[in-house]
């Protein structure tokens, strides 16, 4: 980061100013250019409001009151993500009310110190954690927030908090952060620019997760309605027989709750089959090894003739992915095609993302299952990849995968996973929900009640897969613009640059 100092050497005053510290990364800091500037303090209307504690004695299975985690705030995020145990339902006479309400900044103050999040509607149910502030601000809201996900704010505060420790807890020491301003007359208007560029990711990331919504209740809706009825689920233990047919020992995979699942997609009326009966071929993807492909460069940044390299670890819940790293390697890897996916088998089992045109070189590592289409129908493809999420979502990815930290889903067990045959019509729209390469803006939503006669060219939509291009390049410009006014350059605003989505 070109705006980050090392000093090579400090005086006595520096050194006794900061707590005697002899850790070369307490003396880091950031250069600023720009002149104008305020602490992060001075943007806040009130005093910050401290989140609280509930102890895991509170946390049951079911409730109308939950308890936000700090790993609900993500890197990749403006909004809050509710993934795995980040929203945890509580006894009701431990919640406290926070007023939680739309357009809060939400902080955190311990682990991944310094993520920020804005609230996109009204959390009544919802208390914070003790490790997450609310932060009052009435003025230059989103501006704020822009530079609150920015690295030029995460940089200075990991400078001013500690390293070492298994959690790092940055107190209120992010309020002495400086947030750079606009150096120009238009300042105003530089403000309302950034203001409406993040606005519009904080929407299309709305539209990610209506659209993943929408999705599971089209696929449970059809399932439900359209079950054999000459078949009743009946529940019977596990023979010897059974479980030596299977090679399985672990209770989860011969539970009720998993068989019941599993039931109600191999009693589907228009039956079910397997991935290979879908027409994919399936492998592992690419070892990375230097004993299988010799030494490799790997960068953060993009580098002519390098690899694209999209590792499992860094797939989101939505079919998406967050990060992309760059490997140069002498050898011919095996690459993605279009229609592939790419399937977390391990850690995160079940995040999975199709690729409908990948980028030149696209490559996957060893913990991820590639899925190849043979005959590239994407359309086809994405629907499989929006049915293995809601299996994810189900629960019944956890069933069949075997093993601890997170576990792993081999290639030998494929065989228990079942996607349904859709009607085409019916698998085109959900399809279309994730990915819907003519799409320009949503004009009508699938409607629920209507799901038995629609076509699957009935409106226009953005998928998923688009959005989340159209979030990747609004928040590069939003970078770029970030780092212009860190330099003190004048700002070319263009607000007809979101016309083009």
């Amino acid at each position: 980061m070109y705006y980050v100092d090392v000093p090579q050497k400090i005086d006595i005053n520096e050194l006794l100013s900061n707590k005697s510290s002899f850790s070369p990364h307490n003396y880091k800091k950031v250069i600023l250019k720009n002149k104008f500037f305020k602490p992060v303090k001075d943007f806040l209307s009130g005093d910050l409001i401290k989140g609280e504690e509930v102890g895991s004695d509170a946390y049951i299975q079911a409730s109308n009151r939950f308890f936000i985690r700090n790993k609900a705030l993500r890197d990749d995020s403006f909004l809050l993500d509710f993934i795995g145990d980040s929203k945890v339902p509580i006894l009701p006479n431990e919640f406290v009310d926070f007023q939680l309400r739309e357009g809060d900044i939400i902080i955190s103050k311990d682990s991944n110190i310094g993520e920020a999040v804005i609230l996109d509607k009204d959390y009544t149910d919802y208390m914070i954690s003790g490790g997450l502030y609310k932060m009052p601000v009435s003025e230059n809201k989103y501006y704020l927030l822009a530079f609150l996900k920015h690295n030029f704010f995460k940089t200075q505060l990991n400078f001013l908090v500690s390293k070492g420790a298994t959690i790092r807890h940055a107190k209120k020491l992010f309020l002495d952060c400086i947030i750079p301003l606009p150096n120009q007359a238009n300042k105003d208007e530089v403000f309302r620019y950034v203001e409406i560029l993040v606005r519009a990711v904080i929407n299309k990331e709305k539209q990610i997760k209506s659209n993943e919504e929408t999705i599971f209740k089209l696929i449970e809706k059809e399932l439900l309605a359209n079950q054999k009825s000459v078949k009743k689920f009946h529940y019977e233990f596990p023979t010897l027989d059974m479980m030596l047919r299977n090679s399985r020992l672990d209770a989860g995979f011969y539970c009720e709750n998993y068989a019941k699942k599993q039931f109600l997609i191999s009693n589907y009326i228009h039956e079910a089959g397997t991935i290979k009966d879908w027409g994919f071929e399936i492998g592992r993807g690419q070892n990375l090894q230097v004993s299988a492909i010799g030494k490799s460069i790997y960068s953060e940044d993009e580098k002519e003739n390098f690899y694209i390299l999209a590792q499992p670890t860094h797939l989101s819940d939505y079919g998406t992915v967050t990060k992309y790293e760059y490997l140069g390697n002498r050898s011919k890897l095996s690459l993605i095609q279009e229609g592939d996916i790419i399937f977390s088998a391990e850690g995160s089992i079940g995040k999975c993302v199709m690729f409908a045109n990948p980028k030149q070189k696209l490559i996957t590592n060893i913990h991820g299952i590639v899925l190849n289409k043979k005959n590239h129908n994407k359309q086809e493809s994405a629907f499989v990849c929006c049915f293995l999420r809601y299996l994810r979502k189900l629960g019944v990815l956890d069933y069949i995968s075997v093993g601890g930290q997170g576990g792993s889903l081999a290639m030998k067990y494929w065989s228990e996973i079942k996607i349904p045959f859709f009607p085409k019509n019916k698998r085109d729209a959900i399809a279309k929900l994730y990915y819907c390469p003519h799409g320009k803006e949503i004009n009508k939503k699938t409607d629920l009640n209507t799901f038995d006669s629609v076509d699957a060219s009935m409106n226009s939509q953005v998928g998923i897969l688009d959005l989340d291009d159209q979030i990747k390049i609004i928040k590069n410009r939003i970078n770029i613009i970030l780092d212009n006014i860190i330099d003190g350059k004048k700002i070319d605003i263009d607000f007809s640059f979101l016309g083009k989505f």
